[in-house]
């Protein structure tokens, strides 16, 4: 009976001591949005003057002072034209294709930091963190003609889903979000921070735009006028240029695309304590000794 009740205060220190080191935050996220692919100046980096808007909340349960588990519902818009590329790439430029995407994010992942953060008492209020996790998110490439946006999916525009070409891609896809952020408490319970983080993805059609240009004529026999056109716009640019051949490419199916969400963010903590401070207190100086 005394072994039972000596674990059971044993287990109430403890519990005591570590409580209040947990607790849930909430916040909203605001930044702007990119993407690397096809259409991006380079596979390394992306243009300032593409930066659409991103959006999203987030909810962190912290299990102790540097590790916290992370979910978050994000927003964001992506796009890019090869138009912009005048002076940097002249085959892109006369490529002439251009792509904006909706984009719809839910994530889940650990988030650690690299120092003690305590806003509860603020005696340590700022620290840089990482974080990596798992995403699922749903993208809709569209392409811009005669002053309308139209899904570029159900095109095709590189021969998905005709005969002897590869199925439609899906609009459903997962990422491996991971990056960096910094956070600073103005009080117990208000952070405000900044967060950069990149989506690796596991397909290469963000832009709609991956391998070859399909057979053109079939293309507009099977799919419409209109699939063609969004497919090939070199002649937008030259009128007396010559369509492509079936298999002549028309983007790297070798390099993925990834997108890019970078934001500033407000968040309140739920710090409640219960009495624990003053059961901390109490544990602290009457826990009893045993093996005397």
């Amino acid at each position: 009976m005394m072994k039972c009740i000596g674990i059971i205060l044993l287990f109430s220190c403890f519990f005591a001591h570590n409580l209040p080191g947990q607790y849930f935050e909430l916040g909203g996220i605001l930044g702007g949005s990119n993407y690397l692919g096809d259409l991006t100046p380079s596979k390394f980096w992306t243009s300032v003057g593409e930066t659409d808007i991103y959006s999203g909340i987030f909810g962190r349960y912290h299990l102790n002072d540097r590790v916290a588990l992370r979910s978050g519902l994000n927003f964001g818009l992506i796009g890019a034209n090869d138009a912009k590329a005048i002076n940097l790439d002249r085959a892109r430029f006369m490529r002439n294709l251009s792509f904006r995407s909706n984009l719809i994010e839910l994530e889940l992942g650990v988030q650690i930091s690299l120092f003690r953060y305590q806003p509860r008492n603020l005696q340590k209020r700022l620290t840089p963190y990482g974080f990596l996790g798992l995403g699922i998110f749903k993208h809709n490439p569209q392409g811009f003609y005669q002053e309308k946006w139209h899904d570029l999916q159900t095109l095709g525009t590189e021969g998905q889903g005709l005969d002897n070409y590869p199925d439609k891609y899906s609009l459903t896809q997962i990422s491996i979000p991971i990056g960096f952020g910094i956070k600073y408490a103005l009080s117990s319970n208000i952070n405000i921070g900044f967060e950069y983080g990149m989506r690796i993805t596991f397909t290469d059609y963000l832009d709609d735009t991956s391998g070859f240009y399909p057979d053109l004529d079939e293309l507009a026999r099977k799919k419409g006028e209109l699939a063609r056109k969004l497919s090939w716009r070199t002649n937008e640019i030259l009128p007396d240029a010559s369509p492509p051949l079936p298999g002549a490419q028309r983007g790297d199916p070798k390099d993925l695309d990834w997108y890019i969400f970078t934001g500033l963010y407000l968040s309140y903590n739920f710090i409640y304590d219960f009495g624990y401070s003053k059961m901390k207190k109490k544990a602290k100086n009457k826990c009893p000794k045993f093996g005397k």
